[in-house]
């Protein structure tokens, strides 16, 4: 969300526990609500929440949701950690949906020498030496060229999610 579009995230836990969640708590002011729920709502619940953010506040954010055994996987898939690369230069990139194998392959790898990525289902793992802030591998530029949307976290934030 950019500045004009702010959520505190103690409006966020209502939508989610209206939506059929228990135990919902924020982690960090960055929009990550972790919670319980029936298997079966999370197949619903990123566009439930989505309206109702929309309908109470006005403005359409992408919600993306991701389970605790897929963090678990995550966590165990990094390229980069099984590299030795240093934690503190990863990111994580989650995908709304898994995008088209040919859009993939597509991406330009030198795009922002020394960045590097990596695009494994729904997730792009970073490498970024030099930090997010400089780096052309955008959450804007993946999501059009992957036809998808997408929201990063630090490999800080991965970890404790």
């Amino acid at each position: 969300m950019g500045a004009s579009n702010r959520l505190a995230m103690k409006d966020l836990i209502p939508l989610f526990e209206h939506a059929g969640c228990q135990s919902a708590t924020a982690y960090i002011q960055s929009g990550n609500i972790i919670f319980t729920a029936p298997a079966a709502l999370g197949r619903t619940l990123p566009a439930t929440i989505q309206q109702q953010i929309a309908d109470r506040f006005g403005y359409r954010v992408p919600v993306i949701l991701r389970t605790g055994p897929q963090l678990a996987a995550v966590i165990e898939a990094n390229p980069y950690i099984k590299k030795g690369l240093p934690e503190k230069q990863l990111y994580v990139s989650f995908l709304a949906a898994t995008p088209a194998p040919e859009a993939a392959q597509g991406l330009d790898p030198a795009r922002s020498s020394p960045d590097a990525f990596h695009v494994s289902g729904q997730e792009i793992y970073l490498h970024l030496p030099n930090g997010s802030a400089d780096s052309k591998l955008t959450n804007a530029w993946f999501d059009s060229k992957l036809a998808t949307i997408s929201t990063a976290r630090n490999w800080a934030t991965v970890r404790r999610l």
